[in-house]
């Protein structure tokens, strides 16, 4: 991973739902040579982040054996049931202690590419925020960068809330990055998002 700026940041990507609607391993549905959750470890490879960190938890084994995680840190989050805020407690818990802000990246966003992470780390890199988020025609997307400042609110959240809660708190500082790509906006709940992605994918 090329390093362009003085600070550090790790990716943290939260992978450990249970694809209720899906009905399936998500994670492990075939996307371009791999599958989703292999491509956006791929992606975030590809990025300037420092280190990655994968939440792993529903069917971690089977995911484990399926996806390539060498050069990953894996971490295992066995109360994901209870909703999203406990990956994020666990993702942030295997973050280095010198980490200047953590990026909470989707397990199942397989075409947000390197260069929108890249763009939001650049953001974050200029200005500092306690919140760095892409847009795309004005609507805000993932990932999101999160400043160190708010990891004690990070660590406090419950139930099933993501960093979004924290939107409001922090609306005047948070720095949003325009993205000519609307990938920040599709994640993967149901068998025509799959589709969806899949004709994204083919059409590249």
């Amino acid at each position: 991973m090329p390093k362009e700026t003085d600070c550090k940041i790790t990716g943290i990507i939260l992978a450990a739902g249970g694809s209720t609607r899906i009905g399936h391993v998500k994670q492990l549905l075939a996307f371009g040579e791999t599958t989703l959750l292999g491509q956006v470890i791929e992606n975030v490879l590809g990025s300037s982040l420092d280190d990655v960190v994968v939440v792993l938890g529903h069917e971690a084994q089977e995911i484990q054996e399926a996806v390539r995680l060498d050069q990953v840190t894996v971490v295992m989050n066995e109360a994901h049931a209870q909703g999203q805020s406990t990956s994020l407690r666990v993702g942030l818990s295997a973050a280095a202690s010198d980490t200047d802000a953590v990026m909470f990246i989707l397990g199942d966003q397989p075409l947000v590419g390197a260069e929108v992470m890249n763009a939001l780390i650049a953001g974050y890199a200029c200005t500092r925020a306690p919140i760095v988020l892409p847009t795309y025609q004005g609507r805000r997307g993932n990932p999101v960068v999160i400043d160190r400042l708010l990891f004690p609110q990070i660590e406090s959240l419950t139930g099933d809330v993501g960093a979004r809660v924290l939107f409001s708190e922090y609306a005047d500082a948070i720095v949003e990055v325009e993205i000519e790509d609307d990938s920040i906006h599709l994640d993967l709940d149901t068998w025509e998002d799959y589709r969806e992605l899949k004709r994204r994918e083919d059409g590249k």
